[in-house]
């Protein structure tokens, strides 16, 4: 999945993945993670969520990365922020308030850009890469962050076959598998939403689990 893929479903406003609540998960289960107030929270493939609004509000930095510019300048847009926009190598950084998102390739990340993070909030990166790309994504990630930073993970499965990804369907198997050489993974829900989801039902699921997961460094 090339990166202009992503970058024309936001120019073609195909964005059904995006959120325009704060996810329940995030504000349930943070808090979880005891991570220390004024530490760095990275979201990848961020989008315009509002997830980083209300991180912020948490008293945490915020950074994400995110392809689309589209998705960078209708955040800071639609939250009334004027950023400061610099290059920064690969990067086209954009900064206002505590929010920090890189305009560019979360591959081209490197552990200097991390530097200060204590935490992870993946809602829906993982889920939007198909196979052959999820352990490039999973290793790059653990190689980046330092070693003490948490991930919060959330993740779908569902019959594969019935549906065409993304988001794909990504089993606990598979998390575990692609997480183990550095990080314990432990399930912190496990809920079937297919019945809250109808616009999936229409694509054809007839089963949709969500999991959450802690992901702690070994």
């Amino acid at each position: 999945m090339e990166s202009e893929f992503w970058i024309e479903r936001w120019k073609e406003k195909q964005i059904g993945f995006h959120q325009d609540e704060v996810n329940t998960h995030l504000q349930e289960f943070w808090p979880q993670l005891k991570i220390p107030e004024g530490s760095t929270v990275f979201v990848p493939l961020c989008g315009k969520s509002s997830d980083m609004l209300w991180l912020r509000a948490q008293g945490y930095q915020v950074l994400g990365v995110e392809l689309s510019p589209i998705a960078v300048r209708e955040f800071f847009d639609e939250n009334d922020l004027v950023p400061t926009v610099t290059e920064e190598g690969k990067f086209e950084r954009w900064e206002s308030d505590g929010l920090v998102l890189l305009c560019g390739n979360f591959f081209d990340l490197t552990a200097t850009d991390l530097i200060d993070c204590g935490g992870v909030f993946d809602r829906a990166s993982l889920i939007a890469l198909p196979p052959e790309m999820r352990d490039d994504y999973a290793q790059h990630m653990a190689c980046i962050l330092p070693e003490a930073a948490q991930i919060l993970l959330i993740t779908m499965e569902y019959p594969q076959e019935e549906m065409q990804g993304p988001p794909f369907s990504v089993h606990e198997p598979e998390v575990k598998s692609l997480y183990d050489r550095h990080y314990q993974a432990s399930v912190l829900f496990d809920l079937n939403i297919l019945a809250e989801n109808p616009r999936f039902e229409d694509r054809g699921l007839t089963q949709l689990q969500e999991k959450v997961y802690r992901l702690i460094a070994k």
